[in-house]
């Protein structure tokens, strides 16, 4: 079947190839027609010729193609209420086949045509990133991100995901892409790479997508460790002596890096956690103590507005940041956490673990957090209890940290 498939794949590039610079009809003319198609050779070549015509456009054309399917290929609201009331007539199967029909925007099913061409999977992701670049200043064009966000959902549900370990044996093109795509703690050479995967202290691991299997979907550093680390240049410096596996009994995920601006919003890190927490498990029984050490990336703004100009140079620094950084990390008066990391892992069921200042002083970490970062602990045990309490308005939070954060609130400004 495999053989087969890829003769029909060729045969079907060479009829693509030889005419696809002979349509000169316009991109919605071509949407309009795909969805008409009859016959499945017809339906490839034009949405071959869409996903090419699109890579070929400026900014300006993709914004008007982004209208015509949010505006000409919506719901008609007049068809579905027709439908639903001859569905509320009678409730047969037909009725209700043809209500769900009405309720789906023919945009869903163009992107599903368009997705059945051989490397479509991976266009329609740089689409959406392409549209989420601009939906913030057309807010309309939210109703066509809200479409093609479900069907991506739908395409990459954890089950067509698949784990992989990287190492430094991993292929070059991979390896590129995981120097790209580390948004945490940049890579800024391939010796520096070499140091985060070839000691035997350390792991890495990416979730990937059979349609897009050289390209990360998201990928976590790991150290294994004894202890609890408190600054991430003990992990990072290339002079550290390599600690034997067997000998830790910590594993700390001190960056994880989604990778794919178009899949803003569907969620691997959860599901990459807990399964990178069962690998190391099996491979190293005695590790007792799984945690990360992460940034705080919205500290030192939230500061600012409070009026806070502290700095780590400051006499009393070190006494004030943990305190400060608690209240911030736990959310105040019941709110939420507003930072982006805390509400990520304490919203997979971790608990703030412990705060620690002067750990990241590189030139991002001080602007971001006046080098302060935060030890988020994952304990299989307690994640549905600490689950629980944020859904009640309690961040999960060691009793070091619960009473920082009550000193922060005699001692700071509200």
């Amino acid at each position: 079947m495999s053989l087969l498939g890829d003769l029909l794949n060729t045969v079907f590039e060479r009829r693509y190839a030889g005419a696809s610079g002979d349509d000169s009809r316009p991109i919605d003319r071509l949407a309009r027609d795909l969805l008409e198609a009859g016959d499945e050779m017809t339906e490839l070549e034009l949405a071959r010729r869409i996903l090419d015509r699109y890579e070929r456009m400026d900014d300006g054309e993709r914004l008007a193609f982004f209208g015509f399917l949010t505006d000409g290929c919506g719901i008609d609201t007049g068809e579905l209420r027709e439908a639903l009331d001859r569905y509320e007539a009678e409730q047969s199967i037909g009725t209700y086949r043809a209500l769900m029909a009405a309720a789906e925007p023919p945009r869903q099913e163009l992107f599903r045509r368009l997705n059945r061409v051989p490397g479509a999977t991976a266009k329609l992701v740089q689409m959406r990133g392409d549209l989420l670049r601009v939906t913030r200043d057309h807010p309309s064009l939210k109703r066509l991100d809200t479409d093609l966000r479900h069907l991506l959902r739908s395409w990459f549900n954890r089950g067509f995901l698949v784990l992989r370990p990287i190492s430094w044996e991993t292929p070059a093109n991979v390896l590129e892409k995981i120097i790209h795509y580390e948004a945490v703690h940049a890579i800024h050479s391939w010796e520096d790479l070499r140091l985060r995967l070839e000691p035997p202290d350390r792991r890495c691991f990416a979730f990937f997508h059979p349609a897009m299997p050289d390209d990360p979907l998201i990928f976590v550093e790991v150290a294994l460790t004894r202890g609890v680390p408190g600054r991430i240049d003990d992990l990072l410096t290339g002079s550290r002596k390599a600690l034997q596996p067997g000998k830790a009994d910590t594993a700390v995920f001190y960056s994880i890096s989604n990778c794919q601006r178009g899949l803003a919003g569907i969620s691997f890190g959860n599901s990459l956690i807990k399964q990178v927490v069962a690998e190391l498990s099996a491979e190293c029984p005695q590790l007792r103590t799984f945690v990360t050490l992460s940034p705080i990336p919205g500290l030192a703004a939230w500061m600012a507005e409070q009026g806070m100009t502290l700095t780590p140079e400051d006499d009393d620094a070190a006494a004030r940041l943990p305190r400060i950084a608690a209240r911030y990390l736990l959310g105040l008066d019941g709110q939420r956490p507003k930072d982006p990391v805390a509400r990520f892992h304490l919203g997979n069921g971790a608990e703030i673990h412990d705060i620690h200042v002067a750990a990241d002083l590189s030139e991002s970490g001080r602007r971001q957090s006046h080098g302060v970062m935060v030890n988020y602990l994952y304990d299989p045990d307690r994640i549905a209890r600490n689950l629980a309490g944020l859904a009640a308005g309690r961040p999960a939070a060691s009793r070091r940290v619960q009473g920082l954060a009550r000193q922060a609130e005699k001692k700071e400004p509200s």
